[in-house]
């Protein structure tokens, strides 16, 4: 089932036993499927006003990333459009490391697949495969976030084969914007478009031929 959790801010962040400053810093070298543009590459957050004067407005996302994508939809003021960032490695048997690690185990990758079968070098099921190589262990990142960012597209493979980042992030974009969808009674009209983005961006990769599992996480960025 889709669903939407909101990021907290201020002092509801600092909360629990694992802080964001916790996490290790993100890799500047790997790139994702929507480009080489990662953590460490986002520009900083901006200000926010509080009581006289500016003061600084930080809030960090953390993301553990194991066999699927991260988009971050951030809104640039230069050209007035919604810009589609990726935040996260792509777990492929092809890449050097990923494929090292797999030989290492005594797995191998033939048609870009772990034993021609697999298409992803991490994940957190498949366990016949764990004994070839396939780990279930996330790469750990963090990025800051900004008052321009809106939410975050998280997907498995199956949603990328039929769609690029860019077309994703626009098609939620435009179910966010659809004042027809109906909520149900309790539910903030909000949540209900969110609720709809996600389902009926599944259901359009499959319309357009994706054949492999199609999982579809949108997290709302709060204010």
């Amino acid at each position: 089932k889709p669903c939407f959790p909101q990021i907290p801010s201020g002092k509801e962040a600092q909360k629990g036993s694992l802080l964001f400053e916790d996490l290790p810093p993100a890799s500047s070298t790997d790139s994702g499927p929507g480009g080489p543009l990662l953590f460490d590459d986002l520009p900083p957050a901006g200000s926010g006003e509080s009581g006289k004067g500016d003061v600084p407005c930080r809030r960090d996302w953390g993301l553990g990333g194991c066999g699927i994508a991260a988009i971050l939809c951030r809104y640039n003021e230069e050209s007035q459009r919604h810009a589609a960032l990726s935040l996260s490695k792509e777990h492929n048997p092809t890449q050097y490391e990923e494929r090292m690690r797999i030989q290492k185990a005594g797995g191998n990758v033939r048609d870009g697949r772990v034993l021609g079968v697999l298409e992803v070098s991490r994940s957190i099921g498949d366990g016949q495969y764990k004994r070839c190589g396939v780990t279930s262990v996330p790469d750990i990142r963090r990025c800051q976030l900004t008052p321009n960012d809106r939410f975050i597209l998280l997907a498995c493979d199956g949603l990328f084969k039929v769609f690029t980042p860019e077309e994703a992030v626009n098609f939620i974009l435009s179910c966010l914007e659809d004042e027809k969808i109906q909520t149900r009674e309790g539910k903030p009209a909000i949540d209900a478009r969110y609720e709809a983005a996600c389902n009926r961006l599944a259901n359009k990769a499959v319309q357009r031929g994706s054949a492999d599992n199609v999982t579809v996480m949108v997290v709302r960025i709060g204010q």
